[in-house]
């Protein structure tokens, strides 16, 4: 039998029936983890998605009152490939989002309704490895969602939610951060690859304003190599990588 190395990664626990991912736009989930989303609804996992913004910002040629309705439509389209059907926005705005109590209490309201186990979200470090540069709405909404897994269990940081009806939920035990440079974690990507190349098509709006390459070919090349990447420490298996925080 092989003994696993130091820097493999390890399978993502499974024991979980409920998880919610908490991103700041549209596509973010796409570009990371719609193969492993697959993955889970296929199993009969509940899946949740709660976007800070609309994402309104994202296109140059769009003025942001045309681009946010549109690209919440494609995020709808885009999740329900991959199984998902319980979409919100946050209403932050898109490019400024900030870092504090106010974010932090509107992801903790999503958490104690939607009640998960798992909670997702996407890469809160300063950049994406080396000299790129991360957008400061994912680092403040993924910072924002770590901290708010703690808040949704503590009665006491935002009273008012309770006022509200929403009791504290202290039943988050994971949360998986996507495009981490310091993964830890993986899931199998390749039987819901093909429904997470679909899944990121439907952005075409975005994606035909990012690139001039045909949409299919340059997503189907983005995402064959972001998870083959990942196999030299998966067992050679192409997978979503995480890095997993326990609670």
């Amino acid at each position: 039998m092989t003994e696993p190395k130091i820097n493999d990664l390890q399978p993502l626990p499974d024991d979980w029936q409920r998880a919610l991912a908490v991103v700041a736009h549209p596509d973010d989930l796409e570009y990371g983890c719609s193969a492993a989303v697959a993955a889970w609804t296929d199993a009969g996992r509940e899946v949740a998605y709660v976007l800070a913004t609309r994402g309104e910002a994202g296109i140059d040629t769009l003025d942001p009152g045309v681009c946010g309705p549109l690209r919440e439509r494609e995020q709808r389209a885009s999740a329900a490939v991959v199984g998902v059907t319980r979409v919100e926005f946050l209403d932050h705005r898109d490019g400024v989002v900030e870092y504090g109590p106010a974010l932090r209490r509107d992801i903790a309201a999503a958490i104690r309704r939607h009640r998960p186990e798992l909670v997702i979200t996407l890469n809160h470090r300063d950049t994406w490895g080396g000299t790129a540069w991360n957008t400061p709405d994912h680092v403040a909404v993924g910072r924002a969602t770590l901290d708010a897994a703690a808040d949704a269990g503590n009665r006491w940081i935002f009273p008012e939610l309770a006022e509200q009806g929403l009791e504290p939920w202290n039943g988050v035990r994971w949360v998986a951060v996507a495009g981490s440079v310091s993964p830890t974690h993986a899931v199998e990507a390749t039987p819901g690859l093909e429904r997470a190349v679909r899944s990121l098509l439907e952005h075409r709006t975005y994606i035909e304003a990012l690139t001039d390459e045909d949409p299919e070919t340059y997503v189907r090349g983005f995402l064959t190599a972001q998870t083959t990447a990942v196999a030299t420490r998966f067992g050679g298996t192409p997978a979503v990588a995480f890095e997993l925080f326990g609670r």
